[in-house]
């Protein structure tokens, strides 16, 4: 069986997701602006951080972003952990401190659909769901937790996207030290037999 390496760079990563923020927060911005026009402090009733005075609000904020960046690599690990031969014992934890990148690492081979489901499903639970909850509930907080969680899931995309053409049957394997897989393709012989 041969092995093809596919990855990506977290320096690129961290550019790509600054330039995802702005876009992400500029098309969900404008679609706010054209449904309820400008946010006010109203928009913040029955928020959390209503009646926080600003330091508070602001330590409330940054343990609310911890525990969404938490949730955003146990989210992996559990939707990976459901489709892994081992169950959660295939799942690792760990954070790149060069880079302050977490990470979640499945350590048996998946399929490429079940690894493509676990590398989306944060940025699907965490980021679309509530960005999309934020407009008709007319929610700020919700609003600005979707684009934050859009973008915290662009090295995902990346990846992903750089999965986009392989075939959803091959076996797939977090790779060890990198941000990305190593793909597990069958040798032609192998097919002959």
């Amino acid at each position: 069986m041969k092995q093809r390496k596919v990855t990506i760079n977290l320096a690129w990563a961290n550019v790509f997701a600054l330039i995802f923020f702005a876009f992400v927060a500029l098309i969900s911005s404008a679609t706010w602006y054209v449904l309820w026009g400008t946010p006010s402090f109203g928009d913040f009733e029955g928020s959390l951080l209503k009646d926080v005075n600003p330091l508070g609000a602001a330590v409330l904020v940054l343990v609310m972003l911890v525990a969404g960046i938490v949730a955003h690599e146990l989210i992996h690990g559990i939707t990976w952990a459901c489709f892994a031969k081992h169950g959660f014992r295939s799942i690792r934890f760990g954070v790149i401190w060069a880079m302050l990148t977490p990470y979640c690492h499945c350590k048996e081979p998946l399929t490429m659909q079940h690894y493509r489901i676990g590398g989306l499903m944060p940025l699907i639970i965490l980021g679309i769901l509530p960005l999309l909850l934020a407009y008709p509930l007319r929610s700020v907080s919700l609003l600005l937790w979707g684009i934050i969680f859009i973008t915290s899931a662009a090295g995902d995309i990346l990846i992903i996207w750089k999965l986009r053409k392989e075939l959803a049957s091959l076996l797939v394997q977090d790779h060890p030290k990198e941000a990305g897989c190593i793909i597990f393709e069958p040798d032609v012989e192998d097919d002959a037999i």
